[in-house]
């Protein structure tokens, strides 16, 4: 359970940085990269959210 919530800090903090790079910083020299850091960072919650839900309904379950 730890290391599935340290995962998705890591996957959600990368995503808030990119955005926050991607139009604080980067846009001032390429509208392109920050366009395709944006989609980058877009794409990033849903792995995140799948990672922070791996295999939590497998329990050894005992009819």
């Amino acid at each position: 359970m730890r290391r599935r919530k340290l995962a998705y800090g890591i996957m959600m903090g990368t995503c808030l940085t990119l955005f926050v790079l991607a139009w604080a910083v980067v846009r001032l020299y390429s509208h392109t990269a920050a366009i395709a850091m944006t989609v980058v960072a877009l794409v990033i919650p849903p792995f995140a959210a799948i990672v922070a839900n791996w295999n939590i309904d497998r329990r050894d379950r005992r009819d």
